[in-house]
């Protein structure tokens, strides 16, 4: 290394030491003086127990928790491979993964603040004098000379009250919020998936009833029509049979419609095209199996969207503590560096350093109330987040009471209405049996036909609003989801579980 690489080295060296002490003692001047409240979580109200439970499940050892994969539970392939294809195909869950990378990534620009900025602005310029400059006989008249300049530039927002500090804090626990919404997004949509896909099984098991009715109304217009032809029976009772009969067929291919509209419905949640999504039928026909529910303080920790309310309350509390530093002075260390020549060959020796350092601070003297206005602002913003938190509480706990309330009624329900269908049923055969003695008319047959399928149809549309409803409580009751999730550090990791968010 040669003598001038040496004076330049330390040269350079000698204000660096010095921007660096001066950085430090301004951060250790500084160093727990950041102002605002102390975060605490807002006291939401949780019941000791589910007013709606009742004797409707009872609680097994091994069912403390839902998994995950919570449609697992229902015991249906079908929907396990449906399910499956959401994390990988559905667009509105990849619009919120987008969404949370957004908020990452606003997270970790003001996060750099912590640091100083350095910028570097080189240039090299060639420039003439006038020969008639004023004043006249200058020693510059006629000068044509060259200028490089290699200046780096460092600027430093120290970390006083807090003021990055508090700021950084607010865009994290946005983050995190944002991530809550993306699991209750990921919820919603593979709840909103199973409601479909068991409401087109449901409509498959109507249309299995419809068309087996169908088959029997058929057998019993020919017989009314062999009967018309050989004198027993009138025209009436002929048409009597026909009319039932295509009512019922027509609302065999009604059903179509609706079944068809699921399909559909199931085919965008997975990011496929409707005319990509055949469903084979399989009607319904098994209640749904029990839901672990647990008690209701765990629903705080296991409701992404009780998760996203609280975290969003933090924000606030923290955006106080920001506006509370306007109080306060700002204090900002600028400093810069570099080397200038009038020659290339020189430009990075000793003699052509150059460098400054110094600090600046800023304070407001009057401005006529917009720091109390930005502060009360802030306080109001965090009073709004804590109702908004206590609403959502109140909302989630209304939901699952709902839900485990038509579970356990429509179960109750289920069980009168296949005492009813039942009776329809032995009061058709006995319409049956009296029409063909002679000794009724088919108007009775038909009005117990109609009283048979309309059970039928009830029970069937029961089962699947059982199933619906479970569905709902499993959404309701957070979907196996838990607040350990949440990433700690979203600027820097934080992979979601059951996301593909990475």
């Amino acid at each position: 290394m040669t003598r001038s690489h040496r004076k330049v080295e330390s040269f350079v060296r000698l204000p660096a030491r010095w921007m660096a002490l001066m950085v430090a003692l301004a951060v250790l001047q500084f160093v727990g003086c950041a102002v605002g409240p102390k975060y605490k979580t807002p006291v939401a109200p949780a019941p000791p127990a589910y007013k709606e439970i009742g004797n409707w499940k009872t609680a097994q050892p091994s069912d403390q928790e839902l998994g995950g994969n919570w449609w697992e539970i229902f015991q249906d392939p079908q929907l396990n491979a449906l399910e499956q294809q959401i994390n990988v195909s559905n667009q509105n869950l990849k619009a919120a993964v987008a969404q949370y990378q957004e908020s990452r990534a606003a997270l970790r620009y003001v996060r750099a603040d912590y640091y100083p900025t350095l910028m570097a602005s080189p240039s090299a310029t060639r420039q003439k004098y006038s020969n008639n400059r004023p004043p006249k006989s200058s020693t510059f008249d006629g000068l044509t000379f060259n200028d490089f300049v290699l200046p780096i530039n460092l600027s430093y927002q120290v970390n006083a009250w807090g003021r990055v500090s508090k700021n950084v804090e607010s865009y994290r626990e946005q983050a995190q919020a944002s991530a809550a919404d993306l699991a209750v997004i990921n919820l919603s949509l593979h709840a909103t998936l199973a409601v479909d896909y068991f409401a087109a099984r449901s409509l498959d098991a109507e249309e299995k009833l419809l068309k087996d009715t169908v088959a029997q109304y058929q057998q019993a217009f020919q017989l009314n029509e062999d009967r018309y032809q050989g004198g027993l029976a009138s025209e009436v009772e002929v048409e009597q049979a026909r009319t039932i009969l295509e009512t019922t067929r027509a609302q065999m291919i009604d059903v179509e419609v609706a079944r068809s509209q699921f399909e559909h419905a199931v085919a965008v949640f997975i990011g496929k095209p409707p005319g990509d999504l055949s469903l084979p039928p399989l009607p319904l026909t098994t209640p749904p199996p029990p839901i672990p529910v647990g008690i209701p303080s765990e629903l705080l920790e296991r409701r992404p969207d009780i998760a996203a309310a609280e975290r969003r309350v933090a924000s606030a509390n923290a955006q106080i503590g920001l506006a509370k530093t306007a109080y306060y002075p700002s204090l900002n260390i600028l400093g810069s560096g570099g080397f200038e020549s009038g020659s290339i060959t020189t430009l990075l020796q000793g003699p052509s350093a150059l460098w400054s350092v110094g600090a600046s601070s800023l304070m407001t003297v009057l401005d006529v109330g917009r720091r109390r206005a930005l502060n009360d602002e802030a306080k109001a913003g965090y009073d709004s987040s804590v109702a908004s938190f206590r609403e959502t509480v109140l909302t989630a706990f209304q939901q699952v009471e709902d839900n485990l309330a038509a579970l356990r009624i429509l179960e109750q329900e289920a069980g009168v209405q296949a005492v009813a269908v039942q009776a329809a049923q032995r009061s058709l055969d006995l319409s049956n049996t009296r029409y063909e003695g002679g000794v009724t008319s088919y108007l009775e047959v038909i009005t117990a036909q109609n009283a048979a399928l309309a059970d039928e149809v009830t029970a069937v549309n029961i089962l699947g609003r059982r199933m619906a409803n479970a569905i709902l409580l499993i959404q309701a009751l957070g979907g196996g989801w838990d607040r350990s999730s949440l990433p700690e550090r979203p600027e820097c990791c934080g992979k979601l579980v059951g996301s593909n968010s990475k």
